[in-house]
């Protein structure tokens, strides 16, 4: 199983020591480096000034919102890092949910799924370059109809360095799970959990069985941000991790659209769920923390003494992941490589 890094977005302003961690990151010999946006931070400026630094290492975007950029954006910035980076870049796209969509970009949320499926294609297309850039569908027409008239198909100035460059789809919902493993190269979950192997691993297969799929499990990359915490007392170290999952959990979303709510359900933990959201959009966080049971901090991460992450590491070895993304600062880096190694 390959380690990758994720830096996350930004909370106030840029996380200090970063740039040290990124390269840390390639010489303990990581796969991958992953930056995000969500509404501050955009994912594709720190990613290049930090893989800047770097030269062997991947650089992916976990995620890019889709609603923040048209398809051709999305995959002019993809063109130019993969050239920036010699070919080390990899497009993680996402959704996202209605309230960021809608309140924080303007765009119409529904219908994500066909939406995804028409941006893919546009961002494909782009990156192929081989010929002028058309599409008539249901969310986006190049040229545009209805405009001036004038609107002329395109292919990009920039020739691609690849003309491929590797997709992969932020999903939580067994439909987008299919759609990733359908047109896409790769997945990146959140929350997964070993207990959830089986459910996801059939999501996966409808995706590979329909007609075109790009791939089928044995070459699919699935990238799990997972939260390893080397330390001898388990209860502390959930206690660390809770807060962020209450957040998820509770207030990430709405009280009737919360994807992050519905993989807790799906994984067991409805009651518990139901009642972290209740407490969380009570404003009373510190109780939704405190409702958080440590079985299912265990259940989604790797935290315990070095002993207890390895014999427990072998469980996630046996799902769909082929790759860990872990955070923390450089020195935490160097110690969970040491212990999942």
């Amino acid at each position: 199983m390959k380690l990758g890094y994720h830096l996350g977005y930004w909370s106030a302003g840029p996380p200090p020591g970063a740039l040290d961690a990124v390269k840390r990151a390639e010489e303990l010999g990581f796969d991958s480096v992953w930056t995000a946006e969500g509404y501050g931070s955009d994912a594709f400026t720190p990613l290049a000034w930090w893989g800047a630094s770097t030269s062997r290492i991947k650089l992916g975007t976990n995620i890019v919102q889709m609603s923040a950029r048209t398809p051709t954006a999305t995959a002019m910035s993809a063109l130019t890092l993969d050239h920036l980076s010699g070919g080390r870049f990899v497009l993680g796209l996402g959704a996202s949910g209605p309230q960021v969509v809608e309140g924080w970009y303007g765009q119409p949320y529904p219908k994500p799924l066909a939406r995804t499926r028409e941006y893919v294609d546009i961002v494909r297309k782009v990156v192929a370059r081989q010929e002028p850039v058309t599409h008539d569908g249901e969310f986006f027409q190049l040229p545009l109809k209805g405009g001036t008239g004038l609107g002329k198909a395109l292919k990009p100035t920039v020739h691609p360095l690849r003309t491929e460059i590797p997709i992969y789809l932020a999903a939580e919902g067994p439909k987008n799970v299919a759609l990733a493993a359908e047109i896409c190269d790769g997945w990146l979950p959140l929350f997964f959990s070993p207990k959830s192997d089986a459910f996801y691993r059939g999501a996966l297969e409808e995706g590979f069985a329909r007609p075109n799929a790009r791939h089928t499990l044995d070459d699919f990359e699935v990238a799990a941000s997972v939260p390893v915490l080397v330390h001898d007392d388990v209860e502390e170290a959930a206690s660390w991790i809770k807060p962020s999952l209450a957040l998820y959990i509770g207030g990430m979303g709405a009280k009737s659209v919360n994807f992050h709510h519905d993989v807790f359900a799906r994984m067991g933990y409805a009651d518990v769920a139901d009642k972290v959201q209740e407490l969380y959009l009570a404003g009373r966080k510190d109780e939704a923390t405190a409702a958080i049971p440590t079985s299912l901090v265990e259940d989604t991460s790797l935290i315990g003494p070095v002993a207890k992450v390895r014999e427990e590491l072998a469980r996630w070895e046996e799902t769909v992941v082929t790759t860990l993304l872990l955070r923390g600062d450089a020195d935490t880096l160097a110690k969970v490589a040491a212990a999942l190694t």
